[in-house]
């Protein structure tokens, strides 16, 4: 392991043992089974080494960490990425250069920006589309009335002789954001979000990975890698589509199984060539109507259910899910059809008050409903029991799956930590790391916070504990007296054993 940094000028540019988001490279490598990483500790290595060491000795010893070190997994770069090495150095330098600075909640990187852009990236660019960077991709955040706000091509802070951006609108709108109260567009994301609740949003998510699992032996491996039951109609291929953050940890994760279990089958990825539109809001159906060639009824297109049918004259695929808790359908569309898909959307749901919206907007719409996010509502180191997500597990099947044994060890012992949704009545921002506070005890902290517009009120996730070491039972849950700290400052919360809104779920099925 490295526990120094050196920089040196080359060039004209810098190299640095400074990593791309400034924290080690640690694991197995994707492309060398049995080749791990623990290194790129960017002069932290006296603090970092110790703990790092032997976490990388058990993730050798019995192939993966004890803790949660996800932040820290060589898989969170996309290949694409650490094999361009202008993105490399652009990002090392800014590690570098902002070594020593407040990490406010919402900030985005400045360097190797336009890397991965979607079909649509210039289309909602005019629009006003202020993306965020995730794996590479160019993804809409949120949308400002002010115009466009392109992101322009890396300054270097105005070192090496380069000369600094002017009236840089992009760099602008971030400074805004260094804030910890609510950020100055608050009432923007609001209302995207009741856009979508009270009529329709469009949201671009077509940075998620898109995977194809086929081969003969297909579906037993998809019974293997999932914990939910997916035997129900067997075939000789699955689509897997994946938040595009994380999809070369999944790729890499699905990869070794297939490998490891000797499964007759291969992943391929199709994430460049499909673009992935989610239309979401109480008259998505009417909107979609005259877009695609299907009845979307409720009896002849299930909520959980997907067809192939046209729209706007192009083959697509329709889902109909929901990350946001209304009724809505998910449209993958090969690239080279999906302006003309997007166009025709937008121009049917014109007269019905349709809106894009971003992933601010789904972050808040989100946790309103009680959806879970990767590597904050869930990390390597939780369960599904603990979070809440019993019913994704085929428990009741003879299905064997990985990690089932796990499961079931857990729930005949009992579980001791559990996920809890709390709300507060003052319009406080929190954005996790908070501590939880029950009966003048601290039994936790919060994982995920964000303002819910819906319900009026901030909504945080977090695991917490009995102090006195017992299982945490719903009663346990109900029965408590909950504060939430806030910088020192605690704040009365509500626990819910429910999402807070729409916990019957309706919306999702169509009945408003």
């Amino acid at each position: 392991m490295d526990g120094g940094s050196t920089i040196k000028q080359r060039g004209g540019l810098q190299t640095s043992s400074f990593t791309a988001d400034h924290k080690p490279l640690m694991g197995e490598a994707p492309e060398v089974r049995g080749f791990f990483l623990g290194c790129g500790f960017n002069s932290a290595g006296m603090m970092l080494g110790g703990g790092c060491g032997r976490e990388l000795a058990h993730w050798i010893i019995h192939g993966r960490p004890e803790k949660d070190m996800y932040g820290y997994d060589i898989r969170r770069f996309h290949h694409s990425l650490t094999d361009n090495n202008r993105w490399m150095r652009e990002r090392s330098h800014e590690s570098y250069a902002k070594n020593y600075s407040v990490v406010f909640p919402h900030d985005e990187p400045l360097a190797g920006r336009n890397m991965r852009k979607d079909p649509l990236h210039e289309e909602l660019l005019q629009q006003g589309c202020v993306f965020q960077e995730r794996h590479g991709w160019e993804r809409p955040g949120w949308f400002s009335p002010g115009g466009a706000a392109p992101v322009l091509d890396y300054d270097y802070y105005g070192a090496y002789g380069h000369e600094r951006h002017r009236d840089y609108n992009y760099n602008r709108l971030l400074g805004d954001e260094y804030t910890f109260d609510f950020p100055p567009h608050h009432d923007i994301i609001k209302k995207e979000c009741l856009t979508c609740r009270n009529a329709l949003a469009l949201f671009d998510m077509s940075y998620f990975g898109k995977f194809y699992l086929v081969g003969p032996e297909a579906t037993k491996a998809a019974d293997w890698l999932f914990s939910a039951d997916v035997s129900k109609a067997p075939g000789d291929g699955y689509y897997l589509a994946i938040g595009g953050a994380v999809a070369q940890h999944n790729w890499s994760h699905i990869t070794t199984v297939l490998q490891d279990m000797k499964f007759q089958c291969k992943l391929l990825d199709c994430s460049e060539e499909l673009g992935m539109m989610s239309i979401q809001g109480p008259l998505s159906r009417a909107v979609l109507q005259e877009v695609l060639d299907t009845d979307l009824s409720n009896e002849a297109f299930p909520f959980s259910t997907h067809k192939i049918t046209t729209a706007a004259g192009c083959q697509v695929r329709a889902m109909r899910l929901s990350f946001v808790g209304e009724m809505g359908w998910e449209l993958h569309v090969p690239r080279a059809d999906c302006v003309k898909v997007y166009r025709a959307v937008m121009q049917a749901g014109a007269r019905h008050g349709i809106a894009n919206a971003g992933y601010r907007a789904i972050d808040s719409l989100s946790i309103e409903k009680g959806y879970r996010h990767w590597h904050a509502d869930l990390r390597p180191d939780d369960t599904p029991l603990e979070a809440g997500l019993a019913f994704t597990c085929k428990l009741k099947s003879s299905i064997p799956f990985l990690g089932r044994e796990a499961v079931e060890a857990q729930k005949a012992k009992g579980i001791f930590r559990r996920l809890v949704c709390f709300t507060t009545e003052q319009k406080v921002p929190m954005f996790g790391l908070e501590a939880v506070w029950r009966d003048g005890q601290v039994v936790g902290h919060i994982r995920r916070a964000d303002f819910g517009f819906a319900i009026d009120k901030t909504i945080a996730y977090g695991y917490i504990r009995d102090p006195a070491g017992g299982p945490v039972s719903l009663d346990f849950v109900k029965s408590g007296s909950y504060e939430l700290e806030r910088m020192g400052v605690t704040f009365p919360a509500r626990a819910h054993t429910k999402s807070p809104f729409d916990p019957d779920n309706k919306r999702v099925k169509g009945f408003y």
